[in-house]
Parts: C-alpha cells; structure tokens; sequence
C-alpha cells in the first residue's frame, strides 16, 4: 500500500504541478460518476415508482392538460436522470487539455535547458522531457476512463426516459 502512495509521489513530482491538478480534476469527476450511479441504483428506481403512483391514481389521462403533466412527469425525471452529466462531461474534456498544458511547460523547460547546456546535453534534457510526457499520459488516461463511463450513463439516461414515457403511456 504505501509503495503505491511512493509511486503517486514519484508520479506527481516528475509531472509537475499540472498532474496534480489532473489528479483533482479527476477525482472531482470520479466523485461525480460515483454519485450519479449511486442515484441510478438506488434513488432513481424510488422516484420512477413515485412518478407511476401518481400518473396511474389520475383519473383523466386523456385530456390535453394531462399530457402536459404527463410531459411535466417526465422532463422532472430525465432533469434528475442526467444532473451533473454536463459537468461529468466537460471534465472529460478538460483532462486532455490539461494534459497539453503540461506538455507545453515541460516543452518550455527542455528549450531552457538548451538555450543554456546546449543541445549535446541529453541528461539535462530529460526531466523536462518527461515534465512533457506525463502530464499528456495521465490526461489522456483520465479522459479514457471517465469518457467510457460518461457515455454510458447518457445512454442509460436517455433509455430510461424512454422507458418512463413508454410505461406513462401505456399506463
């Protein structure tokens, strides 16, 4: 356990400060991927229960004012099903750029070091070479994992509220 903390340091300090800003940047949209399936598993099943309740106690189902409720039901739903997956997906894409940025730093660090050792100095050159290189990797990294789930929930987002006006209407 603590070798894996020495390799998130090690990884930390050779990136730069721009992994760490990856890193928190990643953890607040894991954090938000982790709340939203918990929502799925466990409040949104409650909420579609609520919603078909009330929908099957109405007695006009009907009526033009009915369909406006019904269309009401379910725009509330989908506004719960897809909170945060905005956000979820604009960190996605923020994890790549960031990753550009430090590869710009860590860029601008190899051409100070050759302004002042010269271009026949390949051990000065590294550690802004990696400085540029990791930073690219762990946004990249981040992006991947987060897009692959992020895309998902969408789908799952969008299929429920398809479901829930199905159900609503054969109802």
């Amino acid at each position: 356990m603590l070798d894996g903390f020495a390799d998130i340091r090690d990884l930390l300090e050779v990136g730069g400060p721009v992994v760490t800003v990856i890193m928190l940047v990643t953890l607040a949209m894991w954090t938000m991927i982790v709340e939203r399936l918990w929502y799925f598993r466990r409040l949104h099943p409650l909420e579609i229960e609520g919603v078909m309740a009330a929908w099957k106690s109405r007695a006009d189902k009907g009526s033009w004012s009915s369909h406006q409720i019904r269309r009401k039901m379910i725009s509330e739903v989908r506004a719960g099903l897809e909170r945060s997956l905005p956000l979820v997906r604009a960190l996605v894409a923020l994890c790549p750029l960031l990753g550009l940025l430090g590869t710009v730093t860590g860029m601008i660090e190899v051409f100070d070091v050759m302004a002042i050792a010269g271009s026949g100095n390949p051990r000065a050159m590294a550690a802004g070479v990696s400085r540029a290189t990791i930073p690219t990797m762990a946004g990249m990294v981040a992006a991947l994992s987060g897009l692959v789930v992020s895309m998902r929930m969408d789908r799952w987002a969008a299929a429920e509220s398809e479901r829930l006006a199905d159900a609503l209407t054969g109802a």
